[in-house]
């Protein structure tokens, strides 16, 4: 039986008010039955980890080096010495705003691994390359070339998650069916990866997820979970979308 992952992305947003109220509110999180995930700003890491012992917390990023002259970059490494449990690698935002190539991610999931931190892999098309009919190589492309050189040893601490960008923060959301048809395509695709196993793989969703919504995407077959970004940011929404995630 499949675990569902229910992770925030709380991108460069929340106040220590803010984590403290969302604290609070989930303190009565118990008996969960899916993996509950916050990805904070970095220098609130610690702050969250030590209020909330029912969620695990990462990383919205990370350098693809240890240590060196680097400044302002997240070492993967001192990430996991601080307790990070994962790390979001891909995200739309880094390679639109920040101009991450493929060849740089690949680098950081690499090095996150090495690191024994679980990677959430991200990839996406925007509306004008869905429209132009060509997303699903562009979607293969950032899938297989951010997990060139895996082993096997790490198949376990791989999450895949398909962020349709015209979807994220807009409000709109792919149709259940739209984002199976995705879904099951990258699942396929996975079966190249030799280090993996595709159907053993979590695939996430994220864009605009919400308590409203989140029913409709789990009930499909490679529909794992979902990455949220505006509705984890209060404890009530989040704790609504872990309880509906069976």
């Amino acid at each position: 039986m499949r675990k569902v992952h229910i992770v925030g992305n709380w991108k460069m947003n929340q106040s220590l008010a803010d984590i403290n109220a969302f604290s609070e509110t989930i303190r009565t999180m118990n008996d969960l039955k899916c993996e509950a995930w916050i990805a904070p700003q970095a220098i609130h890491l610690n702050i969250l980890q030590e209020k909330s012992n029912t969620i695990k917390v990462g990383a919205q990023n990370c350098s693809n080096q240890n240590s060196g002259a680097f400044t302002g970059e997240l070492s993967p490494e001192s990430l996991k010495d601080m307790g990070a449990h994962f790390v979001i690698i891909g995200h739309s935002e880094r390679r639109a705003i920040f101009k991450e190539d493929d060849i740089l991610l690949n680098q950081k999931v690499l090095k996150a691994l090495e690191n024994k931190l679980k990677v959430i892999l991200c990839v996406g098309e925007t509306l004008e390359e869905r429209e132009s009919g060509d997303f699903k190589s562009i979607l293969k492309g950032q899938l297989l070339n951010g997990l060139k050189d895996i082993s096997a040893s790490d198949k376990e601490s791989i999450i895949i998650a398909y962020e349709p960008v015209w979807a994220i923060g807009t409000g709109k959301v792919a149709s259940p069916e739209q984002a199976q048809e995705v879904h099951a395509f990258l699942r396929e695709e996975l079966k190249a990866v030799e280090a993996l196993d595709a159907q053993a793989t979590p695939i996430l969703y994220g864009g605009s997820v919400k308590p409203s919504n989140i029913e409709g995407l789990l009930e499909n077959t490679d529909i794992d979970g979902a990455l949220v970004g505006g509705a984890s940011l209060k404890g009530e929404s989040f704790k609504e979308l872990c309880e509906l995630s069976k």
